[in-house]
C-alpha cells in the first residue's frame, strides 16, 4: 500500500524533515558520482554489517549512522524519503526539531541492533533510512490515531482509498512480521520492526501534553486535537 498524503493539514516547521530528505538525496547522488564499480565498497564501508559490528562494537558503531544515508538504488531512496515526507511533517510539528531528530536516530539505532541480533553472523551490509523512518511510523500511530492516509493499493492503481491510520500502519507492521518470519531476503525486515516499536514506545515519553493545532476547515479537524 503506497501512501500519498495524510489528513493532518497543519504541520508547523518541517526543517528536520526536509533536511533529512536533502541529506539522503545528496548522499545518494554522491554515491553515484563515485561510479558503479565503487558501490560495493561504499556498502561495505558505510553500511552496517552485523558480524563486523559484534567483533568490534566500538570501532563499528559509527556505521549505524552512516548506513542510514546509504541506499541501494534510486527506487530504494525514493520509497524511503516519500514515507518520510508523508508522515514526518506532522510528527515534527508535534515534537519540534530536536525531539524529532532524537526519535529518528534512536529508531535507526534500534533498527540496526535488532537486525544485527537477528543475523549476528551475516556479512551482508544493511543500508537505508527505513529503520529510522519506521520509528516515525510507530510514533505517528500513537500521536494521530484518528488520522487517515490516502492510499493506492495495487493492483488498483487508479483507485484511491482513505484508510484509518490504525488499519494502514497495523497492516504495514503485520506485513513486516510476515516477511521476517517467512525469511524473505533482500530487505531488513527486523530493522523495520525494531524501529517501529522503539518509536511506538518512545513517543509516550516524548509527546507534549498540549493539544495539536489543527485546521478548523478540515472536515474532521476535531479528531486530531
Amino acid at each position: 500500500m503506497f501512501p500519498l498524503r495524510d489528513t493532518i493539514t497543519y504541520h508547523g516547521s518541517t526543517i528536520a524533515t526536509i533536511g533529512l530528505i536533502v541529506l539522503n538525496g545528496l548522499a545518494y547522488f554522491y554515491q553515484l558520482s563515485l561510479g558503479i564499480a565503487a558501490q560495493s565498497t561504499i556498502f561495505n564501508t558505510f553500511g552496517f554489517t552485523p558480524l563486523y559490528f559484534f567483533q568490534d562494537p566500538s570501532g563499528e558503531f559509527w556505521t549505524i549512522f552512516t548506513s542510514m544515508f546509504v541506499h541501494g538504488s534510486f527506487v530504494h531512496l525514493l520509497g524511503n524519503v516519500w514515507f518520510l515526507w508523508v508522515f514526518g511533517p506532522a510528527i515534527e510539528g508535534r515534537l519540534g526539531f530536536f525531539k524529532f531528530m532524537f526519535l529518528y536516530f534512536a529508531s535507526g539505532i534500534a533498527a540496526a541492533l535488532l537486525q544485527g541480533f537477528s543475523f549476528p553472523e551475516t556479512t551482508i551490509p544493511m543500508v537505508g533510512a527505513s529503520g529510522a523512518i519506521s520509528g516515525l511510523l510507530g510514533a505517528y500511530l500513537i500521536l494521530f490515531p484518528r488520522a487517515r492516509v490516502l492510499t493506492i493499493i495495487p493492483p488498483f492503481f487508479f483507485f484511491f482509498f482513505w484508510l484509518p491510520v490504525p488499519i494502514y500502519l497495523g497492516y504495514w507492521i503485520l506485513l513486516q512480521f510476515f516477511y521476517a518470519f517467512a525469511d524473505v531476503s533482500g530487505i531488513a525486515w527486523w530493522a523495520h520492526i525494531g524501529g517501529f516499536f522503539l518509536g511506538l514506545v518512545m513517543i509516550f515519553f516524548m509527546r507534549p501534553k498540549r493539544n495539536y493545532r489543527a485546521d478548523p476547515f478540515w472536515e474532521c479537524w476535531r479528531d486530531y486535537c
